[in-house]
């Protein structure tokens, strides 16, 4: 079921005035992450709707169909585009509304014998291009040498205001706090952080930014652009604090990787969210 929002509200109090749906029901498709709004699945009543935007229900329950696109799969792995605001993986408090959870669903949906193994991650908030692979062998092989494999880990993002540099490199080194807050640090001990980054166009307000990592440090790239005050939009935890925007600017849009079951570089990309170059 699609609906587009003609009007702004939060989401429970519009799904409210606009279905012909009992109250209960409506909840439960939230609360059990059935709702989409723009691409990104959300289980908040509060969530922020804008005019224009499009809610898919997921009345058929069919969750891990219409939760992530397929970029490519084959016998040893499989690579899906994330949407913002679903974990990669489980926690202490979330088990079952995770991307692992719904590709292992959609793989046990064509032989209830097959398996996923985690590879990398992204963020929560973050969007884009994770790859899992189909057993433990071929996991073991890309995570012993991923580092080597790895040719480019490409991201776009919205930040906060104009940089003073077109082109630039972020070297910190950063640590993590006993509540998993990441900040830059002049200790030894700190992991060193590298971020690339290429400013494609601005505004009065945003800049749009094509950026390479060469280091995978949790949290880097957002942790340093808040350093040089450029946050990225829509980043509560590292220094954006507008209310304004319901999901983090920031996508994982190309991955490059030598791929040795095939013995071959491959490349895998995504379309970069609209809602990105509607705001620059």
């Amino acid at each position: 079921m699609e609906i587009k929002v003609v009007s702004d509200d939060t989401l429970l109090n519009y799904l409210y005035n606009n279905l012909d749906m009992p109250k209960k029901k409506i909840k439960s498709y939230l609360t059990h992450g059935s709702i989409i709004v723009n691409n990104v699945r959300t289980t908040k009543y509060d969530y922020k709707l804008h005019k224009g935007m499009t809610i898919l229900i997921d009345t058929k329950g069919n969750s891990s169909k219409l939760l992530f696109d397929i970029i490519y799969e084959d016998d040893y792995i499989i690579v899906v585009n994330k949407p913002s605001g679903l974990l990669t993986i489980a926690t202490k408090k979330e088990k079952e509304k995770t991307l692992y959870h719904y590709v292992s669903e959609y793989l046990k949906s064509k032989n209830k014998h097959n398996k996923v193994f985690i590879v990398h991650r992204l963020d929560k908030d973050t969007s884009g291009i994770i790859l899992f692979a189909k057993d433990e062998k071929t996991k073991d092989r890309l995570q012993k040498d991923w580092n080597t494999l790895v040719k480019l880990r490409e991201y776009t993002a919205v930040v906060s205001g104009k940089l003073k540099e077109k082109k630039g490199s972020l070297v910190n080194r950063l640590l993590e706090t006993k509540t998993n807050l990441v900040y830059i640090t002049n200790k030894k001990e700190g992991k060193e952080a590298i971020t690339n980054y290429e400013v494609i166009r601005s505004n009065l307000l945003f800049s749009l930014l094509k950026i390479n990592i060469e280091t995978g440090r949790k949290n880097q790239i957002r942790v340093q652009l808040a350093n040089i005050n450029n946050p990225i939009i829509g980043d509560k935890k590292y220094g954006d604090d507008s209310k304004k925007y319901n999901r983090l600017y920031l996508h994982a849009n190309k991955l490059i990787i030598f791929y040795p079951m095939l013995k071959k570089e491959m490349t895998f990309k995504t379309e970069i969210p609209k809602e990105f170059t509607k705001l620059v």
